[in-house]
């Protein structure tokens, strides 16, 4: 069963001398929760398909003086295991430990009958949204262990835990997200540092809600920013003994 986390006050260095993965960080939910995260302390890698907007991100982590970040452009689209093991040892090479991984990038795909979806979308967004978060899952986890607290977080959404029509290969994804948090979580408990647990951002002002709702005014849609005590909360250690659980950033 989902949970909130209701009314949670973050400490102001809840992320001191943490380095945080953040994928999809150039832009949306990750662009704020890269910011978020270094403002409370956090080294944050910065991964993403555009190096220019990864700079402006870096370029606006340092104006507000945090913790100076790394930027490392990958297009996940296009990334295999070789990608992934060259980035875990950059990782390993310039950190020497990995304390916290948010899974955020992801494609919407069609918004189409099941009947109508074109395949090779369809292996796009599986490639973005499932494999390549098992490909960098699976090659940063030595760097996780070295971390006394390691969280991995998972972004799913309310159409990855109950299946709605037309949302095709972005709903499949998510349901593929949730077992492969479920399927780790399991896999860690009681033998590792590491917790394993998933958020559903619900309506968020992205530009990935206006693709999906081109007509709704975003006015009327959440800002990121306003999610980001439960990426906080799952991140930092006060959700130390919390793993394998379903989180709605929203109430």
């Amino acid at each position: 069963m989902p949970e909130t986390i209701g009314d949670y006050s973050p400490a102001p260095d809840l992320l001191r001398d943490k380095v945080i993965l953040v994928t999809g960080a150039g832009d949306g939910i990750g662009r704020t929760a890269a910011r978020t995260f270094a403002a409370h302390g956090a080294t944050v890698i910065l991964l993403g398909r555009t190096t220019q907007k990864l700079e402006q991100v870096y370029d606006e982590i340092e104006a507000a003086g945090g913790p100076q970040p790394a930027i490392f452009p990958m297009d996940l689209a296009q990334a295999r295991i070789e990608n992934f093991e060259h980035f875990a040892e950059a990782v390993d090479q310039e950190f020497g430990r990995l304390d916290g991984l948010l899974h955020n990038a992801s494609l919407l795909g069609q918004r189409t009958p099941i009947a109508n979806y074109h395949y090779g979308t369809w292996e796009q967004v599986m490639q973005v949204n499932v494999n390549a978060a098992f490909g960098l899952t699976k090659t940063l986890l030595p760097m996780l262990e070295k971390s006394e607290a390691g969280s991995i977080v998972f972004t799913s959404s309310s159409v990855g835990r109950k299946g709605r029509a037309f949302w095709g290969a972005y709903a499949v994804s998510k349901f593929a997200t949730e077992g492969l948090m479920e399927v780790l979580a399991d896999e860690m408990d009681g033998v590792s540092s590491i917790r394993v647990n998933s958020i559903n951002p619900g309506a968020t002002r992205t530009n990935m809600r206006a693709a999906a709702y081109p007509a709704e005014d975003p006015k009327g849609v959440t800002a990121p920013e306003d999610l980001m005590p439960t990426y906080l909360y799952l991140m930092g250690d006060d959700s130390s003994d919390v793993n394998g659980r379903q989180f709605n950033a929203q109430g």
